[in-house]
């Protein structure tokens, strides 16, 4: 997609959508004088505390506070990003979403090319579907019949048959005027470097679509039905497609339960599909990938639980490690990751099969807790009851610990630590300051306090919500959160907005947003970042209040942003301090030179 989506468009949009009819098709509302109540789909309640105001066009729960209009209502409750619930929004009008610079020819061609690689994915989805009904498909059918596979969940699937034919594909496709470099681009012919000869990829496969969340084909995966090497093979990497990012499933897993708890990712489509049998419609597979962060941050938008399942082996258990490593950080508090392992020999498909749905449910019901599998772990293979086996567990489980967001899983399982190992738990926490303070969630590493003319002594960490002073960078992010119309009073470069820290970062960040989708209310700003640690750090500002009046808004930031250009000319010795103290708190090792300069700076300071 080319740019952001301007703010006029969302403003159109929110004005000509009805919130109570986008609510109403999700929530059971009831007409209460000029608004409509009804149960909160947000929290468990028995009386309605839930409110709907077409006057107002917003919704509000007196029970939870969740509250907001259409757009954050299908954010929320779909668990949508913000591009996904403007373009859901937009087809309920008809519209095409606009993008700022759509009228590059560059920017146009890159979404043609898109199209019509999406166009041609979705065709050749329909053609492997019509050859599973052909007389050349039958051994497929028969295969499928033998897994178990009903005429419904096929359907659901979109499963069909790549003929045994090295040119089948190729022939439709190119009747239908696609050039062979396009085919080849996508992944469904292969083309030999020697001859320049092209040939279907995908041949007597059983062939599964790979989907993205709106639904579209961006790959596939077949299963060999004879004896050829690989049985299983996907598409390669594409302009739409990319492994560590899309797992199979999950758009299927959607439409089955539009409010998903949990998700169990399994290792392959097939999985997949025979657990969908048996009415499980929650499980997910990677692609012949390990489970990514980008995977797992897609699922915790959508999910608060997810399930990984491996095989009981030695190479599932590696398998297992890595996804922890994974998962660590991804751990913020309501979130939970669980650990199910199969019986040797078995894996999800041929273990539902033989014990039922509910056994399985069960299983996963009642799979390792993160905590529990990380315990088990780390004390794998080792006598505890010596003291440096002792050591080596706890190391193991406090290096875990620092991967960890700050919240009360961490502190929970530094509790339990010191419970197992008869270490203070305080000298668990003293060894973790430092990186704790470097990974402080959501704001990133601390910048440390800035003495200036505006705030004499200001802190700069993300404090809580309604108290604690804040650094100058957030004091220009509060300002802009509150009133973006502000960023056009920030001069063209930013070379003036710090570089050294979380906040400046996301400073910079906010500004350019600002400046492509020209946005000027708070609330689709925070929509962007939603979902994200930024977007914590800047709900939190949002949250404070601004105690400045508005016309001395301006001048404030203008006065931080001439406080920034002179000292980024000159530090000072408070500044000279807080970098060096930032860079040991991030886990660097300061030189014999800058220890020195750091005790020489604190005693001067002390004078």
């Amino acid at each position: 997609m080319a740019g952001q989506i301007p703010q006029r468009f969302i403003d159109d949009l929110l004005a000509r959508v009805d919130v109570v009819e986008v609510v109403g098709e999700r929530v059971q509302l009831k007409k209460a004088g000029r608004n409509y109540s009804g149960l909160c789909p947000f929290h468990q309640e028995k009386t309605p505390s839930f409110t709907v105001s077409a006057d107002k066009q917003f919704y509000h729960c007196f029970g939870c506070g969740a509250h907001g209009n259409a757009l954050r209502f299908l954010m929320e409750y779909d668990k949508l990003r913000f591009p996904e619930a403007v373009e859901q929004l937009a087809s309920r009008l008809g519209l095409e979403v606009p993008r700022e610079g759509a009228d590059d020819p560059r920017a146009q061609a890159r979404e043609r090319k898109r199209q019509e690689g999406v166009n041609l994915l979705e065709l050749s989805a329909s053609f492997f579907r019509e050859r599973l009904k052909m007389p050349e498909g039958q051994p497929a059918r028969d295969y499928l019949v033998r897994r178990g596979l009903s005429e419904e969940v096929q359907r659901d699937f979109g499963i069909g048959y790549a003929p045994d034919d090295w040119e089948a594909l190729k022939r439709h496709l190119s009747a239908r005027g696609i050039a062979e470099a396009v085919q080849v681009e996508y992944g469904l012919l292969v083309q030999r470097e020697e001859s320049g000869r092209t040939y279907d990829r995908f041949r007597d496969r059983v062939m599964f679509p790979i989907r993205d969340v709106r639904g579209r084909t961006i790959a596939f995966g077949g299963r060999v039905l004879g004896d050829a090497k690989p049985k299983y093979l996907n598409s390669p990497e594409t302009p739409v497609f990319h492994k560590g990012r899309e797992l199979y499933g999950l758009f299927e897993a959607r439409q089955a339960n539009p409010r998903l708890e949990r998700v169990v990712i399994v290792e392959g489509y097939m999985d997949v599909v025979a657990l969908a049998q048996f009415g499980i419609r929650n499980a997910v597979a990677t692609l012949g990938t390990s489970t990514s962060e980008e995977h797992l941050a897609r699922l915790f938008r959508m999910v608060n639980e997810v399930v990984f399942c491996f095989d009981g082996d030695k190479a599932g258990r590696q398998a297992a490690s890595r996804a922890l490593e994974t998962v660590l950080p991804q751990m913020i508090d309501g979130r939970e990751a669980r650990f199910l392992f199969l019986p040797e020999g078995e894996d999800p498909d041929t273990l539902v099969r033989r014990e039922g749905p509910e056994a399985f449910e069960d299983r996963v019901t009642c799979a390792s807790p993160l905590s529990e599998f990380l315990f088990d772990q780390a004390s794998r293979g080792r006598d505890l009851s010596r003291v440096e086996e002792r050591e080596r567990f706890a190391s193991q489980v406090l290096k875990a610990a620092q991967r960890l967001p700050q919240g009360m899983l961490q502190t929970v399982l530094l509790a339990e630590l010191a419970r197992r190992t008869g270490v203070d738990q305080s000298r668990f926490e003293a060894l973790m300051a430092q990186e704790q303070e470097a990974a402080v969630a959501p704001a990133g590493p601390e910048i440390a306090p800035v003495a200036g003319p505006v705030e004499q002594g200001a802190t700069s960490d993300a404090p809580p919500a309604g108290g604690g002073s804040l650094s100058l960078v957030a004091r220009v992010l509060q300002l802009l959160v509150h009133e973006p119309a502000l960023v056009e009073r920030l001069p063209v470069e930013n070379d003036w907005c710090p570089e050294r820290d979380g906040d400046g970062v996301l400073c910079r960040e906010l500004i350019r947003l600002l400046r492509a989708g020209r946005y000027r209310s708070p609330q689709v700003v925070l929509a962007h970042f939603q979902g994200s640690a930024q977007g914590e750090r800047l709900a939190a500002l949002a949250r404070r209040e601004l105690l400045i009046p508005r016309a001395a808004r301006a001048e404030e930031l203008d006065g931080l942003v001439e406080y920034f250009r002179r000292h980024q000319m000159r530090p000072s010795r408070q500044e000279r301090i807080d970098a060096l103290l930032a860079k040991q708190g991030s886990g660097e090792r300061l030189s014999p030179e800058e220890r020195q300069q750091l005790m020489t700076l604190l005693a001067e300071l002390g004078n």
